[in-house]
């Protein structure tokens, strides 16, 4: 993205080094953030939201469109998200669906050791999100390890690299709050409020009819198995006050999830379509 255009990342904090005395950190918060920051950027920008992200981020836009607030973004690119998890269910959404929110409270949530600024604070911690990943496709990834074990005994230095990196992003995960994970998994994953239209923040309603300036596009992997196709798509269909003219589909061929924002494919195909997008709204 940076050589067409000026990046702003939100980069949230790891929530085991947060103290206790900060407060919490929800859902909410989340929206709210969104709205400040591209308030700080005074509307000139288009925002984009990965995966997670999609829901909070299409919350914030619309809250700002119904409020008449002085600016929104330019234009919202949503890339595999789950803002209709009801639409062609994988792995991750009959997971969160099949267990009440007291499982995932009970079972996955944690606090945080007396050995961190953020001591107990109550987390949804990296090392078991991790392990759910790992615990999706275990074959994929001990193969992965053979391979890379190979390719560094043949010399092949560029593959091992290739690797490494990979595997560098993948295993960085931080503590997440326990209330911005269980919110998100009751109001996305299990009651699907935001496509129902009873998503609410704060008490203002979220209702994605009322986005009627931000141009919006949305992006899906052919293979993902992490936000099936058309959960994102469904952005498009939610937004029925927004004219054709500001909506655009993309439908990557022959990637999976991490291909529909990351890697060769995400350069050479995926790129162009976004740059030429925020061209058009600009």
């Amino acid at each position: 993205m940076l050589p067409f255009f000026d990046v702003y990342i939100t980069d949230w904090t790891n929530a085991r080094e947060v103290p206790l005395t900060e407060g919490e950190f929800d859902l909410d918060d989340y929206i709210d953030y969104t709205m400040e920051f591209i308030e700080k950027l005074k509307g000139d920008c288009h925002v984009m939201a990965v995966c997670q992200p999609v829901v909070p981020v299409a919350a914030a836009v619309a809250i700002m469109e119904n409020e008449g607030r002085k600016y929104h973004p330019k234009s919202m690119i949503l890339i595999g998200g789950p803002i209709d998890g009801r639409i062609n269910p994988t792995m991750v959404n009959e997971l969160a669906d099949k267990k009440p929110i007291e499982w995932f409270e009970q079972h996955l949530i944690t606090r945080v050791p007396l050995t961190y600024k953020g001591a107990g604070r109550k987390v949804y911690p990296g090392f078991l999100q991790l392990a759910g990943f790992l615990s999706m496709k275990p074959d994929d990834h001990i193969q992965k390890h053979k391979d890379y074990f190979n390719h560094l005994i043949e010399g092949d230095g560029e593959s091992a690299e290739k690797h490494e990196k990979f595997y560098d992003e993948y295993l960085s995960v931080m503590d997440i709050t326990a209330e911005f994970y269980l919110q998100t998994i009751k109001k996305v994953f299990q009651d699907f409020d935001l496509p129902q239209g009873k998503f609410e923040s704060r008490g203002r309603p979220v209702r994605m009819e009322h986005i009627t300036k931000t141009a919006l596009i949305a992006l899906e992997g052919e293979n993902d198995d992490i936000a099936g196709v058309g959960q994102s798509h469904a952005a498009l269909t939610l937004c029925k006050n927004l004219a054709k003219s500001k909506k655009h589909y993309h439908l990557q061929k022959d990637v999976g999830h991490y291909g529909i924002f990351n890697g060769r494919r995400f350069r050479e195909f995926v790129v162009p379509v976004i740059k030429e997008f925020t061209e058009k709204h600009k």
